[in-house]
């Protein structure tokens, strides 16, 4: 019997084909033409002037075909650059205003970091995310930031039982938004990543940063304790939580 080599979902059905590079520039230049209408004009314009800039280097050397033919690729690029930056803003400006922005944000920091979000929020969606790094521990917020302040509190204190008094929580708290004291979301990234240790501590090499990042998953997440005893037969009783 011949082999059946066509890749199937686990459902049974086949799997969906991965979408060309085209196809996927295609996607977000039209997704950030909805946010950015003029992103046409500003594409045409940063292509145009790098293209005029090697046409009139190529009449004040003598050789303007030459020029103006090597300034086209680098007109293209210089339009690509632009595109990119614009695409990540619209990105950015789609999201802003959605519980857990700041956490998708914070999910493209490179290799070496380590996100998990949501390890404490309140019922108003006031959230805090926590980051592990080179730098340390760094708890970021989105919300309000009068309630953030509890829930900063709250995980410190959890942190500090969890490791001791040597924790390596940089001192300094992140509230994600566009209000003054606040890092924008276009920033938010480079803020984290720029942070330095608390003091007296240095930066982790990176088995510390595994090792803290193994005790943090063991944990597990900061779930909802009930309070009183557990019932003899397992079950949880409805109500009791908060």
């Amino acid at each position: 019997m011949a082999r059946d080599t066509t890749t199937k979902t686990p459902a049974g059905g086949d799997a969906p084909k991965k979408k060309g590079r085209l196809t996927q520039i295609r996607e977000v230049y039209g997704m950030t033409r909805k946010e950015d209408p003029k992103l046409p004009l500003v594409l045409a314009a940063w292509a145009l002037g790098a293209l005029v800039v090697f046409v009139a280097l190529g009449v004040l050397l003598g050789s303007p075909l030459f020029y103006g033919i090597f300034g086209i690729p680098v007109a293209v690029l210089a339009a690509m650059i632009v595109f990119g930056r614009r695409a990540q803003r619209a990105a950015y400006s789609s999201i802003k205003d959605q519980a857990g922005a700041a956490a998708s944000v914070l999910d493209t920091l490179r290799r070496g970091w380590d996100v998990t979000p949501g390890v404490r929020f309140n019922r108003q969606q006031d959230m805090i995310h926590r980051v592990l790094g080179r730098p340390g521990i760094i708890l970021v917020g989105e919300g309000n930031p009068n309630r953030l302040k509890a829930l900063f509190t709250e995980e410190r204190r959890h942190l500090t039982r969890l490791f001791g008094p040597d924790v390596p929580l940089v001192a300094q708290d992140i509230v994600a938004g566009d209000e003054e004291g606040m890092v924008p979301l276009g920033r938010l990234n480079k803020t984290v990543m720029r942070l330095k240790p608390a003091t007296g501590k240095g930066y982790l090499r990176p088995a510390q940063v595994q090792e803290y990042q193994n005790r943090l998953k063991a944990v597990g997440p900061n779930m909802p304790i009930p309070k009183g005893p557990m019932p003899r037969n397992g079950k949880m009783p409805r109500g009791q939580v908060r």
